[in-house]
């Protein structure tokens, strides 16, 4: 008899400690969080181009003006405890299921950084990236989205087809848009609501950039 309960004794503690073992240090997308600069209500649109040459996230835009919509991210393991120097290219961005063709280059939208001992990097840098989208952004660890659905953060760019270049082709796409298409917002290249002149300028200045 005590020879069984000293068992079930051990066989308990393993079991703990296994639970302990396995939770330690991997990130767990229930307790990590992430947020943007940007104040509630507010709707940042990056603008991006496949050579890195866009917005950083200071420099978003809104329909009120240029926003902050540098994400940070705090990366916790199952017990709460920061995950340090996790891999920057395990963490990256992507568009949540709806509209748009938001893509990034490979290792375009990846964190800007390993995290640091408090578990927390950044994104604010340019991202390398094309395409557009007008629905939420996620954030992927190790190819999955951190709970909660993601953050309010959109994106255009000149390469309007998401093809991994602004070519002539988004000339003829940008063209639609202005002149009345259905999809004005990736025509927006501005974003202060309208397809106008100003977007013109925008497009013309992003043709010809590509993934590197």
């Amino acid at each position: 008899m005590v020879l069984r309960k000293l068992t079930g004794v051990f066989s308990i503690a393993l079991v703990i400690g296994a639970a302990s073992f396995a939770v330690a240090g991997v990130p767990d997308l229930g307790l990590s969080f992430a947020s943007t600069a940007a104040g509630a209500g507010v709707t940042p649109v990056m603008y991006n181009l496949p050579n890195g040459l866009g917005s950083t996230f200071a420099q978003a835009s809104s329909l009120g003006g240029t926003v902050n919509a540098t994400i940070t991210l705090t990366l916790l393991d199952g017990g709460s405890v920061p995950v340090a120097n996790f891999s920057a290219s395990d963490m990256w961005l992507e568009k949540a299921a709806g509209t748009g063709n938001f893509v990034a280059c490979t290792g375009g939208a990846i964190a800007n950084f390993n995290t640091n001992a408090a578990g927390v990097t950044t994104w604010a840098n340019p991202l390398r990236a094309g395409g557009w989208s007008n629905v939420n952004t996620l954030v992927m660890i190790n190819g999955a989205p951190l709970v909660g659905g993601g953050l309010l953060l959109w994106h255009n760019s000149a390469d309007l087809s998401g093809n991994g270049a602004a070519d002539l082709g988004d000339i003829g796409a940008f063209a639609s848009d202005y002149y009345g298409g259905a999809n004005p917002f990736r025509s927006d290249l501005k974003y202060n609501g309208a397809v106008d002149l100003g977007d013109i300028g925008v497009l013309a200045s992003g043709i010809g950039a590509s993934c590197p």
